[in-house]
């Protein structure tokens, strides 16, 4: 049995450069994660003090230790998560992940330098963010700080052969009602 020939659609785009759009969508999911996680720890951290000690805690938004928590926490979201997979949850998402820009894995050297350097890109207006739309490797001052790009990482042809090949191994029922598993040759 040939299996037909994938249309030019099914293409893949693993390794090409990912886009603005992409990147903004696969932000905009990080930051509400791990702004949602943030405030999870902080009602944890807030019902563990009043079960242990009867105090109620408030936060107060403003507050510079509150603040200070909270660039801490999105620092080691980013910097952990692009050093151990190359990938945010958002970027997982997404199919897109940061590399080396000669294409090699991220180390964790490059993923903090990274994290680091992200602050950079919003500054003047967000004038670091402008390579994402202006250069072919759609690159952001971080990226170029770092050396690092973002890649499509999803490979849709190779997700199509492993659902072909799941397809091939599911047993079908053979005439006379006998699964093809269970039917042996007697001699």
């Amino acid at each position: 049995m040939t299996t037909p020939t994938p249309p030019a659609a099914w293409a893949s785009l693993q390794g090409q450069y990912a886009g603005a759009v992409s990147r903004l969508a696969a932000y905009a999911i990080d930051l509400a994660v791990s702004s949602g996680l943030f405030t999870l720890a902080l009602a944890a951290i807030t019902y563990v003090v009043n079960l242990l000690t009867g105090r109620h805690v408030a936060w107060n938004k403003g507050s510079i230790i509150v603040a200070v928590a909270y660039a801490a926490w999105e620092f080691l979201y980013f910097a952990y998560s692009w050093a151990a997979g190359g990938k945010t949850f958002g970027m997982a998402i997404l199919g897109i992940e940061v590399v080396r820009a000669d294409g090699a894995d991220l180390d964790p050297r490059r993923a903090v330098i990274r994290t680091l350097a992200l602050p950079l890109s919003f500054l003047l207006f967000g004038l670091g963010f402008a390579g994402i739309l202006l250069q072919r490797e759609h690159r952001a001052l971080h990226d170029l700080i770092a050396g690092t790009a973002v890649v499509y990482a999803w490979d849709a042809r190779a997700a199509r052969i492993r659902f072909l090949a799941r397809q091939a191994r599911v047993p079908r029922a053979v005439p006379g009602g006998q699964h093809p598993a269970s039917s042996t040759e007697r001699s």
